[in-house]
């Protein structure tokens, strides 16, 4: 997407299986896996499917480690109210570290939350 900052992003996993089931209960969509050489990806839907920029999970342990602590990463919540991505994430292997928070009224709601690898990411929503 020409005016999107994002161009594409990549989220690190140790078990490939576990993260594409956590990534697909929690945001009600389905990843393409592939191999990319020595890396296995899972690919989240993108422009091509409707949806922003394209991304996916990486397992690569020689180049890629899980972090709560690097950048921080805010996935849409399709649902259009993060609401409901949140009440799936414990049960799908994850924690909620801060619940769904309005930013403002122009920009909507924020929630962050630590997915099954390790992985601190928000969720954002307007409703």
């Amino acid at each position: 997407m020409k005016n999107n900052i994002v161009g594409w992003l990549e989220i690190p996993v140790n078990d490939m299986g576990r993260a594409i089931t956590f990534y697909e209960n929690v945001l009600d969509l389905k990843l393409t896996r592939e191999q990319m050489g020595s890396l296995d990806m899972a690919w989240f839907p993108h422009e091509a499917e409707g949806y922003g920029s394209g991304g996916a999970l990486v397992f690569y342990p020689q180049g890629y480690k899980t972090s709560v602590d690097g950048v921080l990463i805010y996935l849409t919540a399709s649902s259009g109210n993060l609401a409901n991505e949140l009440s799936k994430v414990e049960n799908a292997g994850g924690k909620i570290l801060q619940d769904k928070t309005r930013i403002s009224e122009e920009h909507g709601f924020m929630a962050i939350l630590i997915d099954s690898e390790g992985n601190r990411v928000a969720l954002h929503s307007r409703e």
